[in-house]
């Protein structure tokens, strides 16, 4: 069980309520509400912070998921629909010296605790790829200025496109884990904007379309040998924890907060009874029966 942060203090709390590591270390906000952007001394003290304070634990530093509804004071992009729009992978790969500022920082971060870089909103390989050849370019350049730095670094990717969730197999052969962004896989799944409060209402985690296409990533990334995480709302949330259980998750990351409930929920559940459960979940598609199964299941 691991907890998702987004400034250096909120590691206490994490501590405190039982965290495991930081499975999602949320950068964007350290870009967030200045006149400038932060350079890569500035970056690396706060990972490195992070890292330090998590003891040994594991610390997965999400590269920055800007554009959307997160837009830096310097960014003059208008856009009808930001979601869909310049945003995470795809904005980093068109600034690659800014995305390098930071792929250095958090490489250098790795010498002083466990640290891995995960990659937002992955959509197919050619990003991937080219993620990864930045990385090189990273990790060439501190080997020429002599600096330290986790060689065996693991690199992970966010799976929030239905595309990606689809084609996972692009993606198993080339990272070391994912973990799947529940809040943006359910919004273009289903085609909600869940910001918007004319439409808010018809977003649902328990939708058969989601929960297939969790199945699916769980059994596929199981099947491949490849770690995978909840790192979404639907991992805090409490009366989802055991349908995840079932249907193939172990590596949750939440709110600080949610932690110690949703470690009780586990504590208590029996794989064997609730499997089956979660198996006519995957087959109903009436939104009551839906509902019915997911009480019987935490019953």
């Amino acid at each position: 069980l691991h907890a998702n942060i987004e400034l250096p203090d909120d590691v206490v709390e994490a501590r405190e309520n039982g965290a495991m590591g930081i499975g999602l270390f949320r950068t964007e906000f350290l870009f967030l509400n200045r006149n400038d952007l932060p350079d890569e001394d500035e970056q690396f003290e706060a990972y490195r912070r992070v890292a330090q304070e998590m003891d040994g634990l594991p610390v997965t530093i999400r590269t920055y998921d800007l554009g959307a509804d997160k837009q830096t004071d310097d960014a003059q992009r208008i856009t009808t629909n930001p979601a869909l729009g310049l945003r995470a992978i795809r904005l980093c790969l068109t600034e690659p010296q800014r995305f390098l500022i930071q792929l250095r920082a958090m490489l250098r971060a790795s010498h002083y605790g466990k640290v891995n870089i995960m990659i937002p909103m992955l959509m197919n390989a050619a990003e991937l790829d080219q993620a990864l050849q930045l990385l090189a370019r990273a990790k060439q350049s501190l080997d020429e200025e002599g600096m330290p730095y986790d060689r065996d670094i693991k690199v992970g990717g966010m799976i929030e496109v239905p595309a990606a969730a689809l084609a996972l197999g692009l993606f198993t052969k080339k990272l070391d884990f994912l973990s799947v962004g529940t809040n943006d896989l359910i919004q273009y799944t289903l085609a909600i904007d869940r910001t918007d409060d004319t439409v808010a209402h018809l977003y649902d985690p328990l939708h058969p379309a989601v929960l297939n296409l969790l199945a699916h990533i769980f059994r596929t990334a199981n099947k491949a040998g490849v770690p995978v995480a909840v790192c979404g709302e639907m991992a805090g949330d409490v009366s989802l924890t055991r349908l995840l259980l079932a249907l193939g998750l172990r590596q949750y990351s939440m709110h600080s907060a949610h932690l110690p409930d949703v470690k009780q929920q586990i504590l208590k559940s029996n794989l064997c009874e609730i499997k089956p459960f979660a198996r006519k979940m995957l087959r109903a598609s009436d939104p009551d029966k839906l509902r019915a199964l997911l009480g019987r299941l935490n019953a």
